[in-house]
Order: C-alpha cells, then structure tokens, then sequence
C-alpha cells in the first residue's frame, strides 16, 4: 500500500498565524498567493478569498492557518525543491496585502527538502483543476 504523502510544502509560523487571524477578523476567509514578480511581488500577498482570481498559471501548493497557498507557476519551478514558511515581520510592504496597514508584511523563509521529504510531498495542482476540486468535493 503506498504511504500517504506527509511533507507539507508550505508551512506558517506562529506570529503569522496572530497576523493571519486579525485579517481574517476584519476580512472573512482569506488566500495567498505569491507571483514572483520583482520587488515586493515576490513575497506572499494576503487577499480575501476569491478576490485574487487563480487560473492554470497558478500552483495551488496547500494551506496555512485555514487559507489556501498559491503561486505563480512560473515561480514554482524554481521553489519546488523546497519547503516554504510564511513569516511575518515589521516594516511596510510596497504590495496589495491585506496586512499593509498593520505595520507588518509577510516574508517566505525557505529550506531545501530532504531526499526522504521530496519522495513524501504533498500534492500541488494547477490554479483552475484546484477550483475544479474544490466544487465537487
């Protein structure tokens, strides 16, 4: 029987948890999704859920705290060999993040996975067979 994937691709830290449920107080349920455009673009923007429209260039790589993680395609060929925390930290962000006004922006901390990990790895799937997922299940 083969083993249930166990490695998460992406993770959150305990203070951004604390920030994520100040957003989610303010804003109802929430989604990331990170582009890997120049500047601050590469760093996890925070949305309402829905508000951000995913599609097949998109990578749906799990949850953190309740709130589905996307990102760029193209930015995931080259993150996909590691796992990623969203942090946060103090400072402003130059985004559309929902966390902007709160003196803060979330950050991604990365780690490359283990030869034992990479062969557990959850599954990822493209932004539209997500959506697809989502409305049947």
């Amino acid at each position: 029987m083969p083993s249930q994937p166990t490695t998460p691709r992406v993770l959150v830290t305990p203070a951004a948890e604390a920030t994520i449920d100040v957003l989610r107080q303010e804003n109802g349920p929430l989604m990331f999704h990170q582009s890997g455009g120049c500047c601050d673009g590469s760093s996890p923007m925070c949305f309402a859920a829905g508000e951000f429209r995913v599609g097949s260039n998109d990578v749906w790589l799990g949850q953190i705290h309740g709130c589905d993680f996307f990102m760029s395609a193209a930015q995931f060929e080259y993150w996909k060999h590691t796992q990623l925390t969203v942090d946060v930290t103090k400072g402003r962000g130059a985004s559309f993040s929902l966390e902007i006004p709160l003196g803060v922006r979330f950050l991604i901390r990365s780690r490359l996975f283990t030869e034992e990990e990479s062969a557990n790895l959850a599954p990822v799937y493209d932004g539209e067979e997500y959506q697809l997922r989502a409305a049947t299940s």
